[in-house]
């Protein structure tokens, strides 16, 4: 009866591990041939300097490690290029590719020439 038990708990994790097997290779074969070309997030920032570099980094986190989406790019407007936000938003672009930080009339003409196709 033990020897039963044993081997109907080892064929349930089994089934179980086969069965997260397949659902990561389907999210994954899915995920690289959508036709999404990801998601774009702009973030106004204006005398943030506390706040800017944590914000950010939990987004990455979530969607670097996660499982939500891709990100395509992060586009942080500067809305005042006079202080320490701005050292700390091309620190941050230094490090991760898909963070762009542009000045506020750089971010009006991005959203002004989006393609709604």
């Amino acid at each position: 009866m033990q020897n039963f038990i044993f081997s109907a708990i080892i064929w349930t994790l089994a089934f179980y591990g086969l069965f997260e097997i397949i659902k990561t290779i389907i999210y994954i074969y899915s995920f690289t041939n959508s036709k999404s070309d990801g998601i774009y997030i702009i973030i106004a920032a204006k005398n943030q300097e506390n706040r800017i570099e944590g914000f950010l980094r939990s987004i990455l986190f979530r969607f670097l490690y996660g499982k939500d989406e891709y990100i395509k790019d992060i586009i942080v407007a500067d809305l005042d290029s006079k202080d320490s936000t701005t050292d700390i938003l091309y620190k941050l672009q230094k490090d991760y590719d898909c963070i762009k930080v542009v000045n506020w009339r750089e971010c009006k003409d991005i959203i002004d020439n989006i393609d709604n196709n």
